[in-house]
C-alpha cells in the first residue's frame, strides 16, 4: 500500500510539473528597482518600493540612472543560475555591463567619516581599493593598502578615493555595494556599486549611477533590518519574471519616459 501511495504521489508531481522556485525577494521589505529598455541600454529608471500588508508600495518618484557603457547582463546574486534565456548576455569581468538580477546590499561607503544612513558605513581612504584583478586573493573586495600591503593592490583600476586619484572625481563620494558575485568567483565581475554620476547620464563601467540628491535620499531611506534588495532588469525580462518573483507591477506610462 505504501509503495502504491508513493507511486501515485510521484505521478501527481510529474503531472503538476516542477515546483516554482522560491522568490529571491522572500523576506525583503524594501526594493530598489531599476528597469531599462533592453540589454544594451545604458540608461535606466529607478523606483524604490516598500512592502506593506497590501503589497508593494511606491516610495517617492522614479528617477533616471546611468548603467554600464555596454548595457546590462545576467549577474550572480540571489536569483537562480538558470533564469537566463538563450542568447541573453552573462556578466563577465571588464565587459562594461551592469549585473542584472536580484542582489543583496553590502556596506555604504564614501569620502566622509559618516553619512545619514542606517546601512553599515565604510569611510574610504586614499589607500582604499576595490580589487578587480581576477587572480588576486582579494578579488571583488574593498581593501586598504595600509593593511594588506601596497603589492596586494597592484593592478587594481578601482581606487575608492577617486577625488584624490582622479582630479576631484565625485563618483564615489557616496554609494553602496551591490552584492554581485558574492562568492568572489574570478572573472564573473567585481566592484559593483550604486554611486554618483560624474556628468548627467554618463554610462559607467558596470555600476548604477545617479545624482547626489537621489543617492542621499536612498541612503537615508534604506534599513538593513528590512533586508533591502537591488533589482535590475530590462523591461521584457521583468515582465516575464514578475509573477514568479513577486515583483511590483510595472507602470508602462512611467516606463515610456525612459
Amino acid at each position: 500500500m505504501k509503495s502504491l501511495l508513493r507511486c501515485l504521489l510521484a505521478a501527481v508531481a510529474l503531472l503538476a510539473g516542477p515546483a516554482l522556485a522560491a522568490s529571491p525577494l522572500d523576506g525583503a521589505g524594501q526594493l530598489v528597482v531599476v528597469t531599462s529598455e533592453g540589454w544594451d541600454s545604458t540608461q535606466g529608471r529607478l523606483q524604490a518600493w516598500s512592502r506593506t500588508d497590501a503589497g508593494w508600495q511606491r516610495e517617492g518618484e522614479a528617477f533616471e540612472v546611468a548603467l554600464g557603457r555596454s548595457g546590462s547582463a545576467w549577474g550572480v546574486g540571489l536569483h537562480a543560475d538558470g533564469v537566463a534565456s538563450p542568447g541573453e548576455p552573462r556578466k563577465r569581468e571588464g565587459d562594461g555591463r551592469s549585473p542584472a538580477g536580484v542582489f543583496a546590499l553590502g556596506t555604504a561607503f564614501g569620502y566622509a567619516a559618516q553619512a545619514d544612513t542606517a546601512l553599515p558605513w565604510q569611510p574610504m581612504h586614499e589607500s582604499s581599493y576595490c580589487m578587480d584583478v581576477p587572480d588576486s586573493p582579494y578579488y571583488n573586495r574593498i581593501v586598504d593598502a595600509d593593511t594588506v600591503g601596497a603589492e596586494a593592490v597592484e593592478g587594481s583600476t578601482e581606487p575608492m578615493r577617486l577625488d584624490l586619484h582622479n582630479e576631484g572625481d565625485v563618483r564615489y563620494q557616496q554609494g553602496f555595494v551591490i552584492l554581485h558575485n558574492p562568492r568572489n568567483v574570478p572573472g564573473q565581475g567585481s566592484c559593483i556599486f550604486a554611486h554618483l554620476w560624474r556628468r548627467q547620464g554618463e554610462p559607467t563601467a558596470g555600476c548604477t549611477a545617479m545624482t547626489a540628491a537621489h543617492m542621499q535620499g536612498l541612503l537615508a531611506w534604506l534599513e538593513p533590518d528590512r533586508q533591502p534588495r537591488f533589482v535590475l532588469l530590462p523591461r521584457a525580462a521583468y515582465r516575464q519574471l514578475q509573477a514568479q518573483w513577486q515583483l511590483p507591477a510595472l507602470d508602462d506610462t512611467r516606463g515610456a519616459r525612459q
